[in-house]
């Protein structure tokens, strides 16, 4: 009888420095139910990755669970996949990182469980054929990524159902092609049909059904548990597999080594199809979405896939400049570890370099604060053991637009500005606490929010019988009072950004960006020039009522002991009574534990003719104050915006936008101080 060889695996990751209780439901529900019922079948056969720090907390907050894993691995039935220690996407780090990273995987695998991976995990399955070299140099033989990679290549999913070969430079790596359908299928199909699935791939001799997904659809996705666990779905697939004659459960390596390969295969830049679209900007999404239901299901699945396709993972640094702000900073630091040297400052590069808080899907990324804040202790950690007690103005072009960013180093702060931006403040570190008050997100369109906002229910939920559905087709209710914190900025929510209003700007029209807007200077590039005791912004400018009128701009930031002085002039031809606001938009780790100007922080407020912004931060014992030569008007709201997770949406407090508002005829010259103190 012709058998199908089932390629089973699991890729376990939680965010680095992910809340604790987050990894122990994660455990509680997924991790240890899985391994409680894969270790009473020992000949059910599979393969497993998870990210080093991951089975770190494991190993020390679950023992029990590390040892359930370490004795399925003793006994045979599983197979251990490498990656990135710290879980980066490999191909947006330098080489010299992906293989410490990789190695440092294999080290502790080798250490913890007597095996040397000879797969290796690409995290979020982003390929790109540069990869190579470094995971042969690795010892890596083989690794895994969707059909649809083979797809885009050309490939009919008839033909996959074996591995192929490819090579870089003449140095050679097996890839094997992921089942959509068994990915839509497992755990979500009743076990009948997820059998059926399987036994589809038994085509010719040596055939594969191959599957590896995130574990976390088997107990911690909505409804996964219930149906997986209590109603008992993983124990009858388990034993409907080792019942089958015709499928027969084995390792990857085991296939790789007794199996010959399908053919060669050189495939393009990609990830999976959802994440093609997400990394999209928001219009193209949806017209992708479009010409994908013009098309219709079936010929989209049969024909369309191959040439209808989204973006590349890396279009998240073009579609957020926060992520590329993230990702550009990391490879500053990495172009210093020779510098720096080894230890402490290594571990912290390769932490930052983890990829949950770089881009935003079906789950929150990006769009969950702490999970940046997490990047940015990392990265400030790094520059603290880079620049010691030092004191110094840098400039860079790191991020790839032709303009500088100017840093100012304090011992107990970092400053960034982008000349790109305005002269805007986009960092404000705290070396001591290593955290970024400068770490706002901008409200920015996307694909789903055009579901949001007509009405209704998001989609359609799929009849599913005997089963359930997956997170990319469940229906999510929303009401009003969602649609109404759909709000989209137009410039980016950075700091010292400089508005030319009238008397209509108010606290409202504030919150919903649509104040009246004279000048080009709140989203345009300034000159820059700097010397170590100031740094100089300009740009000769205009406000258009809408006939241009002249107007230029200087903003000066000068180091000082607790922080940065300022100094800003503005002036114009125009001789009309106009309203300057000086925008600032900091991010906290707790709003419910600040103060500003002396009372307890509301959603939104202001204060009237006052020459100072007083910030109290419980959560950090800090005290931030900004001070202005003349009184101005203060109003604030809270910065929120609303994002899909696996749960249905989210809102989330990016920050507190500050706006000074100053009155003025034909020219102004503020004075002020933004300064950093211990409560």
């Amino acid at each position: 009888m012709a058998k199908t060889s089932l390629l089973f695996g699991i890729h376990m990751h939680q965010p680095v420095d992910n809340f604790r209780w987050v990894i122990d439901h994660a455990v509680e529900v997924c991790y240890k139910p899985f391994f409680e019922v894969a270790s009473q079948y020992p000949q059910f056969r599979f393969s497993l990755h998870c990210s080093g720090w991951l089975m770190e907390q494991i190993a020390q907050f679950h023992p029990e669970v590390y040892a359930l894993i370490k004795t399925l691995v003793e006994g045979g039935s599983i197979e251990l996949f490498g990656a990135g220690y710290y879980e980066p996407i490999l191909s947006t780090i330098p080489s010299r990182d992906r293989i410490a990273q990789i190695e440092r995987l294999n080290k502790s695998i080798r250490s913890g469980f007597s095996q040397t991976p000879k797969g290796v995990w690409l995290t979020e399955r982003v390929w790109e054929s540069s990869l190579i070299r470094d995971l042969y140099r690795c010892g890596i033989e083989y690794t895994v990524m969707d059909d649809y990679h083979f797809q885009c290549a050309g490939f009919d999913e008839a033909v996959l159902d074996g591995y192929y070969m490819s090579e870089e430079g003449g140095e050679k790596l097996g890839l094997f092609p992921i089942s959509k359908k068994l990915r839509y299928a497992l755990p979500f199909l009743n076990v009948n049909k997820a059998i059926e699935a399987i036994t589809s791939y038994c085509r010719e001799n040596d055939s594969a059904a191959i599957i590896f997904d995130d574990a976390e659809k088997f107990g911690m996705w909505p409804g996964t548990y219930e149906w997986v666990y209590e109603k008992g779905w993983l124990v009858r697939f388990i034993e409907a597999v080792l019942a089958d004659p015709s499928i027969e459960p084995m390792h990857y390596g085991e296939y790789f080594r007794t199996r010959r390969p399908r053919g060669i295969a050189y495939l393009p830049n990609t990830s999976y199809y959802e994440m093609g679209e997400w990394s999209l900007r928001a219009d193209d999404a949806l017209k992708l979405e479009e010409f994908k239901q013009e098309m219709g299901h079936q010929r989209y699945e049969e024909e369309g896939v191959k040439f209808l396709k989204g973006g590349i993972w890396k279009n998240f640094f073009v579609k957020y400049p926060e992520s590329n702000r993230l990702h550009k900073r990391m490879l500053e630091l990495s172009a210093q570890r020779e510098t720096v040297g080894e230890g402490e400052f290594n571990i912290n590069l390769y932490k930052l370099q983890t990829n949950d808080p770089l881009w935003h899907g079906v789950f929150g990324g990006l769009y969950l604060p702490n999970l940046r804040d997490n990047a940015y202790r990392y990265l400030i950690r790094c520059e603290d053991i880079r620049y010691r007690g030092k004191q110094v103005v840098v400039s860079d072009q790191n991020e790839l637009d032709g303009y500088d960013k100017v840093k100012i180093v304090m011992p107990k702060v970092i400053f960034r500005f982008d000349a790109a931006y305005g002269g805007q403040m986009v960092e404000f570190d705290s070396r001591q606490e290593c955290f970024n008050w400068q770490n706002t997100l901008t409200r920015r369109k996307e694909a789903y929010h055009r579901q949001i906002l007509e009405g209704g229910k998001t989609q359609e939920a799929r009849a599913v019988e005997d089963g359930i559905d997956t997170i990319h087709n469940m229906a999510v209710e929303i009401d009003d009072s969602i649609r109404e914190t759909v709000i989209y900025d137009w410039y980016l929510k950075n700091s010292f950004i400089d508005h030319i209003s009238d008397g209509s700007f108010d606290l409202q029209r504030f919150k919903r960006c649509d104040f009246r807007e004279y000048g080009d200077f709140a989203n345009q590039p300034f000159e820059a020039g700097y010397t170590q005791e100031k740094v100089t912004f300009s740009r000769d400018g205009g406000l258009y009522f809408p006939e241009k009128a002249f107007a230029r701009l200087e903003k000066h930031y000068i180091p000082s002991v607790e922080g940065i002085g300022f100094e800003i002039t503005f002036s114009t031809d125009d001789e009309r009574t106009l309203n300057y606001v000086l925008e600032y938009n900091f991010h906290f780790a707790d709003y419910k534990a600040l103060r500003i100007n002396g009372a307890d922080a509301e959603e939104e407020g202001m204060s009237v003719q006052t020459d100072r912004l007083e910030i109290i931060d419980g959560y950090l014992n800090k005290r931030l104050l900004l001070r202005f030569s003349q009184p101005c008007d203060i109003y604030y709201f809270s910065l929120k915006t609303l994002s899909q997770s696996e749960k249905g949406f989210d809102l989330s407090t990016q920050g507190i936008s500050f706006a000074a508002v100053f009155a003025f005829s034909k020219t102004i010259s503020i004075r002020g101080e933004l300064e950093v103190f211990d409560v």
